[in-house]
C-alpha cells in the first residue's frame, strides 16, 4: 500500500506504508545514528516528532522486550529506506513493522532518506504528514496545524513513584526521562524517587534527598518555566545534575537563554570536548534547542564542555554552588558508553557535599 510523505513547502516523497494505519502531523527531524532504533523510538524527547533514520536499513535486530527508553511511546511517525522484515537477533519478539502497528504509529519505506536529509539540513526541521494519497485538502491541513511546544506535559509522570536501592537517596525530576538514566542510577545502588515536573522545591526538600537530577526531556524549554524556581532554590541546598533538557532547564534558572537550532543533533557519534582537560568524548544526543552561548558571561554559570563541529553549549557548572549539566546523554544505551563516568562524578559531589555538611554542623 502507497503512504505519501508532505512536508510543509509542499514536497512530496511517496513511498511503502509501514506501521500503523494512520495520519499523523510532526516535526520532521532526522537521526543519525547506525543503531539503537527501538530506543530512539521509544525516547520522550522525540514526542511530536517524525523521525527520518539516515542509517538505509532500520529493524534488522527486530524489536525487544528489553530496550524500551518508555512504554508508551509518543513518536508521531517513522520514516526509513527499508525496513527489515527478517530479524536477526535472539532476543527479538517482533519486526518493526508489527511493533509500529501495535503501538499507533504510522510509518513510510523506500522513501530516499539521503535527500530527505539533505533537505532537512538546508530548510531546517519543518512540519509534515503522513498520509494516504498527498493532495491540496492535505497540504492545507498540515500548514496550518500549529505543533505544541509543552510536550512534557504528556511525557512526564503525573505521580511520584519509588525505585528503592540501598545507597544515595536521588529525586529525578521527571521532564519525559529515559530507562537508561534510571539503570545507571540503580547500577550505583542509588534510592531513587521520580517526581512530576511540577514538584517544587518544597516537596523536594521534604523527601530529604542526597542530590536532585533534572531528566530530559521534549519540547521547547521556555515551555516549562514553572520549573525554574525550583531549580534555583534546590541549587543552593543540594547537589544537582541536569540533562538534555534538564540542562537547558538549568541554564534559564541561572539567568542563561536558549534558542531554537536549525535542525539539531540527533544521533550517536557527536563529539564533544571537556575544556578544563581536553578529553574527547562520542556522545548521543536528541535536541532541538540548546543554550546561547552568549548568555553566559551574564550569569554565575561556567561552561564545561562544548560540541566540536558546531561549538554548541554542551556543559555547564555553577560557579558557586554544586550543579552542573550536560547536553549530551551520558546514560546513553546504545552508543558510545564514553560519558557515563558523569554519574560516578554526580556520586562524588554528594559525597563531598555530605561531608562539608557534617563538618559545618560539627564546628557549630
Amino acid at each position: 500500500m502507497a503512504r505519501d510523505l508532505v512536508l510543509a513547502d509542499g514536497t512530496v516523497f511517496t513511498g511503502e506504508a509501514l506501521g500503523a494505519d494512520i495520519e499523523h502531523i510532526g516535526e520532521l527531524v532526522f537521526n543519525t545514528g547506525m543503531s539503537g532504533y527501538q530506543e530512539t523510538l521509544t525516547d520522550q524527547s522525540y514526542n511530536g516528532q517524525i523521525i527520518v533514520f539516515t542509517y538505509p536499513l532500520i529493524g534488522n535486530a527486530g524489536i525487544n522486550r528489553d530496550d524500551f527508553e518508555t512504554i508508551t511511546p509518543t513518536v508521531q511517525g517513522v520514516v526509513v529506506r527499508e525496513a527489515a522484515t527478517v530479524t536477526g537477533n535472539w532476543r527479538s519478539e517482533m519486526t518493526l513493522d508489527e511493533y509500529l502497528k501495535e503501538v499507533g504509529v504510522p510509518g513510510i519505506q523506500g522513501v530516499d532518506t539521503r535527500a530527505l536529509t539533505k533537505k532537512i539540513r538546508t530548510a531546517g526541521t519543518m512540519k509534515a504528514m503522513l498520509v494516504g494519497h498527498a493532495d491540496s485538502a492535505a497540504l492545507a491541513r498540515l500548514q496550518t496545524t500549529q505543533l505544541p511546544t509543552n510536550q512534557v506535559s504528556t511525557s512526564a509522570t503525573p505521580m511520584s513513584f519509588p525505585v528503592p536501592g540501598t545507597g544515595k537517596k536521588v529525586v529525578v525530576v521527571d521532564f519525559g526521562f529515559k530507562q537508561s538514566i534510571l539503570r545507571e542510577l540503580t547500577k550505583r545502588d542509588c534510592n531513587v524517587i521520580v517526581v512530576p515536573p511540577t514538584t517544587t522545591a518544597a516537596q523536594i526538600a521534604h523527601l530529604d534527598p542526597d542530590g536532585v537530577m533534572l531528566s530530559n526531556g521534549p519540547g521547547d524549554p521556555k515551555s516549562v518555566d514553572y520549573a525554574l524556581p525550583m531549580i534555583r532554590e534546590i541549587e543552593q541546598k543540594m547537589p544537582l545534575f541536569g540533562i538534555c533538557l534538564g540542562h537547558q532547564l538549568f541554564a534559564l534558572a541561572n539567568g542563561a537563554d536558549t534558542f531554537k537550532m536549525k535542525f539539531g543533533h540527533r544521533g550517536f557519534n557527536h563529539p564533544v570536548r571537556e575544556i578544563a582537560t581536553g578529553r574527547i568524548d562520542f556522545t548521543s544526543q536528541n535536541h532541538g534547542y540548546a543554550v546561547s552561548p552568549d548568555s553566559i558571561d551574564q550569569t554565575r554559570l561556567l561552561i564545561t564542555h562544548e560540541e566540536i563541529n558546531d561549538h554548541t553549549v554542551e556543559g555547564l557548572r555553577h560557579k558557586e554552588y554544586a550543579a552542573f549539566s550536560v547536553q549530551f546523554h551520558p546514560d546513553a544505551n546504545p552508543g558510545p558508553h564514553d560519558a557515563n563516568h558523569l554519574f560516578d562524578d554526580f556520586m562524588d559531589m554528594m559525597t563531598t557535599f555530605q561531608q562539608q555538611r557534617k563538618e559545618v554542623a560539627t564546628h557549630a
